[in-house]
């Protein structure tokens, strides 16, 4: 008889058991559920702050704007496809009366910058009859520049930073310091030119002129495009506008550099005759954006937060 009180004991203790755990697991399970149900929540609110425009302009008559801000870098949003990709949809909307290419930099990448020259003269092209604006804001110099100049008209400030057309090939050099340090340079190559302007090696003539010889091959390139942009607007084309030297907005003007003073709202509302603008600036897809805007920190902190670890849902 005690036996089978034990037993029964025993049993009812394992249904016990077994029921706490399927309650701790159906909890669980409920949990994870709505854990995953507010990250997609999450998520979705993300997607519409990073992917909504405002749609009060966009079906009506405005002027596009798309932002190049920062130094002209592939990989970057500041890239020829990113640039591109926003004025392409600037351009391609039929709402967009005209478009403003909003410039703060200071240059970047000779490649990168022709792409965007190049892109603008062909959609100057295929859209006759929509023009584009530069404006520019503290700097517009460089390869932001020369970008500038493939467009209908040039704004900036007075007082704004404008020019420096020309070419530049920067480094250092170590000979001096890693003799004083007692080191020696064990340079292989399979090639006689492969060292190339090593920083760690005497410069050598050959080398330097015919690095002088590919920048001014690229300086050519640079005037004969800012030429054919601004045409007879480039008022005095002495050598000294084509030196690298950079002006003024004020003093650009009196060369021919910038068509006249304004700023963004200005120009869409004094020029253009519009006042409602669109941004249209190109900074990537949703994920690119988020992985872009959102530190790791912050993903560290959402992810404890929703009980997500290394190894998954907890």
């Amino acid at each position: 008889m005690s036996q089978i009180s034990d037993d029964s004991q025993q049993q009812d203790l394992n249904n016990f058991l077994r029921d706490i755990v399927n309650e701790h697991r159906a909890s669980r399970r409920w949990k994870i559920g709505f854990r995953i149900i507010y990250l997609l929540l999450l998520l979705l609110i993300i997607a519409l702050i990073l992917n909504t425009r405002s749609n009060s302009n966009a079906n009506s008559e405005h002027v596009a704007v798309v932002n190049l801000r920062g130094i002209i870098l592939d990989g970057q949003h500041t890239s020829a496809r990113y640039i591109n990709k926003g004025l392409e949809n600037a351009f391609q909307n039929a709402h967009s009366k005209a478009v403003i290419l909003y410039i703060n930099s200071g240059g970047g990448s000779p490649v990168q910058s022709s792409t965007v020259y190049d892109k603008i003269l062909a959609l100057r092209k295929k859209f006759p009859n929509k023009k584009i604006y530069a404006v520019c804001g503290d700097a517009c110099a460089s390869g932001a520049y020369y970008i500038a100049s493939a467009t209908d008209q040039i704004y900036a400030n007075r007082s704004s930073v404008v020019g420096s057309i020309g070419v530049l090939m920067n480094g250092f050099g170590f000979v001096d310091t890693i003799h004083k340090l007692g080191m020696e340079r064990r340079l292989l190559t399979a090639g006689s030119n492969k060292g190339f302007l090593d920083p760690f090696s005497p410069l050598v003539p050959s080398e330097v002129a015919h690095a002088k010889q590919m920048m001014n091959s690229l300086h050519k390139q640079f005037i004969k495009d800012v030429k054919h942009g601004r045409g007879d607007r480039l008022r005095q084309q002495t050598p000294e506008l084509f030196s690298g030297l950079v002006w003024s907005g004020e003093h650009a003007y009196t060369l021919g550099l910038i068509d006249g003073f304004g700023d963004l709202d200005s120009v869409a509302t004094d020029i253009i005759k519009v006042e409602n603008t669109e941004d249209y600036t190109y900074y990537g897809d949703f994920l690119q954006r988020v992985s872009q805007n959102v530190s790791n920190q912050t993903i560290l902190n959402l992810a404890n937060f929703f009980g997500i670890t290394q190894r998954g849902l907890y």
